[in-house]
């Protein structure tokens, strides 16, 4: 199999960046990546564009990516729109390494950028209501808050102000996984401190405030066991990567020793499984492929970037990946066994939690981090020896588990 490299990567600073447009933020993640590749907008010639919210937020319901990058340039090459919810960056970034596997393209860049935050409150928090099943909506509801029925709920431990409906989903979750394996709300807040304290070293994070266990408990509750420092934020942002074939490697006047080689990249669907069959979520299968693709095992990553939407989905995702038994994952965590210095260091980059969740730019966010950890790049959040890095990113909802569940290996 052709093997496939990451020669440049750019990232916008996460944040409420209401001064910048889509096209803006797109041209400097771009832009970014082919500086740190050593190349030009022209040696591209293919591109994949991964966007989940202009369409609501703007009204822009087709040819996004063509527009973006025309306004930077780039034309005449194939432009592919990827829109596959929160996971919509790192399905491009999938797609355009089958792209160069399949010979269409010696270079191609996959490009996710999102424009979210509005003084619209209405339309910024309704914007994740068309990422599940529209046609049975309140069927959705009760089969998904039914998973956190059996443990009480405190009085005064949820927020009388507005917050998406995907927050009563993840509670639900978290209630679900406490309810099963004994997980408590501390262990939960042990993953969010951890996450923003990695975030103080990260210059692109929307958030770079340390949080102790004790403040995330005591901060402003959302819905239990959350609070607010337990889930993302709503943010605007971009992030590129500049993928190259082996062959184009060696013609290319890039530097080699920085470039990461792409390992797997796996995209997996949900299924109707049970909430019983825990072993069956799309993750996991997800990440036995990748492995498999990759010829590794969990222990063998170093360092993971993971879909940390509220700080529960990190526990969940390690379990998934194999980084620990199921059930696990909350001791784990609270042990500090997946801080920087720890056995399995996850979310270096202050994950979604404090970095950001600008949803079509995250999965590639994701692919920034690795590469900057793999490199040896990464400065204060440096992975010692970092040699292997995972990504996991999800998308949407379906069922009782995500839509899209996209993993990606990297290594030196």
């Amino acid at each position: 199999m052709e093997e496939i490299y990451v020669i440049g990567v750019g990232m916008t600073a996460f944040g409420r960046l209401l001064n910048k447009d889509l096209k803006t933020l797109t041209r400097e993640a771009i832009l970014s990546a082919l500086s740190d590749a050593g190349l030009d907008k022209d040696d591209l010639q293919a591109a994949f564009f991964g966007n989940a919210s202009q369409g609501h937020m703007e009204g822009q319901q087709m040819i996004r990516g063509q527009i973006a990058l025309r306004a930077m340039g780039i034309e005449r090459i194939p432009v592919f729109n990827v829109e596959n919810a929160c996971a919509s960056g790192s399905s491009a970034f999938a797609l355009a390494v089958a792209q160069l596997r399949a010979g269409q393209a010696d270079v191609a860049v996959a490009v996710g950028a999102e424009k979210m935050c509005s003084t619209d409150k209405v339309r910024m928090f309704s914007v994740f209501d068309s990422a599940w099943d529209l046609s049975q909506v309140e069927e959705n509801r009760r089969n998904l808050l039914r998973m956190g029925e059996g443990v009480e709920v405190p009085e005064g431990s949820c927020s009388t102000r507005p917050y998406s409906v995907f927050m009563d989903v993840y509670a639900a979750m978290a209630r679900s996984h406490m309810r099963r394996w004994g997980t408590t709300q501390r262990q939960i807040a042990a993953v969010s401190a951890k996450n923003h304290a990695h975030s103080m070293h990260n210059p692109r994070s929307q958030y770079r405030k340390a949080y102790t266990v004790d403040e995330v408990l005591a901060a402003a509750p959302i819905v239990y066991p959350l609070t607010l420092p337990m889930c993302s934020p709503v943010s605007d942002g971009a992030a590129a990567a500049v993928l190259c074939t082996g062959a184009a490697l060696e013609r290319l006047n890039v530097d080699r020793r920085r470039a990461v080689c792409v390992r797997a990249s796996v995209v997996q669907s949900g299924s109707d499984r049970s909430e019983e069959d825990y072993e069956l979520h799309c993750t996991a299968l997800a990440a036995k492929r990748a492995y498999e693709a990759a010829g590794l095992g969990p222990e063998d990553v170093s360092v993971a970037e993971v879909h940390d939407a509220t700080a529960i989905g990190e526990i969940i995702q390690i379990e998934n990946l194999g980084f620990c038994a199921f059930g696990e994952a909350g001791a784990v965590s609270e042990r500090g066994e997946t801080r920087v210095g720890g056995r399995i260091p996850v979310n270096p980059s202050g994950g979604l939690e404090s970095k950001g969740h600008p949803v079509g730019a995250t999965g590639i966010g994701q692919i920034f981090e690795l590469v900057a950890q793999l490199r040896g790049e990464a400065g204060a959040r440096q992975v010692d020896g970092a040699r292997v890095a995972l990504a996991e990113n999800g998308g949407g909802l379906h069922g009782i588990e995500e839509a899209a569940a996209v993993i990606t290996i990297l290594s030196r």
